[in-house]
């Protein structure tokens, strides 16, 4: 499996076209009903995000290695709601940016701070993944 890189790009559809490998990924990017959004729960951050079902787990797994508790995703709006007012109006905002994942997509329909947070987490725990599955010497581990 290769390794996922923190890459951005503009989806909203000025400029050049995005493509994603994964055709499930396509389908909810071009659905922008609400019915394709889902929540990650991390720490103390609700962050609306949009993927299929693999690579957003693959995501939550990866943010997930930043925390003692684990990282969930609800398919559908959390109890309590989303607690910051940008992110829940970040919906119609036309500049979020896509995470590439493993040959997917996700993203991130939240505010610019948590954004960036969510973004600072996954990019951490690409770091902890790498370190944790190379070996000593240098070979990976089994």
């Amino acid at each position: 499996m290769p390794d996922e890189e923190l890459q951005w790009s503009d989806p909203d559809g000025h400029g050049e076209q995005s493509v994603v490998d994964c055709e499930a990924c396509q389908s909810v990017l071009d659905d922008e009903s609400d019915r394709t959004v889902s929540f990650l729960l991390l720490d103390h951050l609700t962050i609306p995000v949009r993927s299929c079902e693999r690579h957003l787990d693959r995501f939550s797994t990866i943010c997930g290695l930043t925390t003692e508790d684990s990282a969930r995703v609800l398919d559908h709006y959390p109890a309590g709601g989303v607690a910051c007012p940008a992110c829940r109006n970040a919906r119609y905002d036309t500049s979020r940016p896509m995470v590439s994942v493993d040959g997917g997509m996700v993203v991130l329909t939240a505010c610019p701070d948590h954004q960036t947070q969510i973004l600072q987490r996954f990019d951490t725990g690409l770091e902890t993944h790498q370190q944790l599955t190379a070996s000593l010497d240098g070979r990976d581990a089994v």
